[in-house]
């Protein structure tokens, strides 16, 4: 715990302390004037010089407990006011009105233990209100991505049942269903490698090898892609190694490389570059081409985000979404920038 957060429980422990004092004091005030009362009429008689002590003892007793039952009842609302704001907001919360906020009265709410429980809840109800958000969005977006190759392959399956096709014609549609069911493949296995990385807590897999062969690797597998646009890799690095997962990485320079080269012009270069220091090794990825838009970079790495200018390139939007998730889970992070018509992406793990 943050010696911030134990001051402010500290502060919160002496402040019911400090109420049930008050109450305390408050009781023993009232039923010793009540006493003092009695005696001066004469319904408590004392005997010589000091009053009957059981009598006494059981009268101040009973008027104890009477007197704290009925202050208890009266003055409880007060500070148990806060505690039942926070239930009341936590059922609405578990009712699913995620747009529930807790908000303490002026007086509480300036307390730092007051501020701290309704920032926290707060924010867990915006992060609920978010996760709702993206869950509606990405079964929208899961359906239409969906939708749209299996639409194709049935019409043009039924054109191929017409039989009156020339062969031609019948070649070109079945490259077309081809195309669309890879497509469907691939966007199947992507959402399975998505879920797996988000569902899973801690890295496993991990061993020592050699970075920068796995990544002229992965440039050498693309190789078909970026020799049609005319691009040239630029691999300007040396002898790197890491402990990761292996595997998981090679995803994401498979998918950072491949964007590179489906929004990168053609006939430029794509450079990827390796740095490293004592702790941390970065990995950057750099085109030039179309910009990403300042308000689009966080939200490209979202499932199924596709900026508009994008929407006609080829890509389901789950690539960048796997690369974070990847690079969450090895306490990595990945960041991007685009100016002058170059972007870059650059990945920062631990080595």
């Amino acid at each position: 715990m943050k010696p911030e957060e134990r001051k402010h429980r500290l502060a919160l422990t002496l402040l019911f302390s400090g109420i049930v004092f008050c109450f305390l004091i408050i009781t023993t005030a009232v039923v010793g004037g009540i006493i003092v009362f009695l005696i001066r009429r004469g319904i408590l008689s004392p005997n010589g010089e000091a009053p009957r002590s059981v009598p006494l003892f059981l009268t101040m007793m009973i008027a104890s407990i009477l007197i704290g039952v009925v202050l208890t009842a009266i003055t409880s609302r007060i500070p148990l006011k806060p505690v039942n704001d926070v239930i009341n907001a936590m059922n609405r919360l578990a009712a699913g009105d995620y747009r529930t906020r807790l908000h303490f009265g002026k007086l509480l709410g300036r307390h730092p233990t007051a501020v701290e429980v309704s920032r926290s809840f707060n924010n867990l109800a915006e992060e609920l209100e978010k996760n709702v958000i993206f869950r509606t969005d990405f079964i929208n977006n899961f359906s239409h991505e969906f939708k749209t190759p299996i639409t194709s392959i049935a019409g043009f399956a039924r054109l191929l049942k017409r039989g009156d096709l020339t062969e031609e014609q019948k070649a070109e549609y079945i490259d077309i269903i081809e195309k669309e069911a890879l497509r469907l493949s691939a966007m199947a296995t992507n959402i399975l490698t998505l879920t797996k990385v988000e569902n899973q807590a801690a890295l496993t897999g991990v061993s020592s090898y050699n970075l920068s062969e796995q990544i002229r690797n992965c440039v050498l597998l693309l190789e078909n892609k970026w020799s049609k646009k005319n691009i040239t890799p630029v691999l300007d690095f040396g002898e790197h190694y890491i402990s990761a997962n292996e595997e998981m990485l090679g995803q994401v320079w498979i998918n950072l490389i491949d964007n590179a080269v489906k929004y990168g012009d053609e006939g430029t270069e794509m450079i990827i570059d390796i740095a490293e220091n004592e702790k941390r090794i970065s990995v950057s990825v750099a085109d030039t081409g179309v910009e990403i838009p300042p308000e689009a970079k966080e939200k490209i790495f979202r499932k199924f985000y596709r900026e508009s200018k994008f929407s006609s390139t080829e890509g389901n939007g789950l690539g960048l979404a796997i690369v974070k998730e990847i690079v969450r889970l090895h306490n990595g992070d990945i960041t991007v920038s685009s100016s002058n018509r170059k972007t870059v992406f650059t990945v920062s793990l631990p080595k």
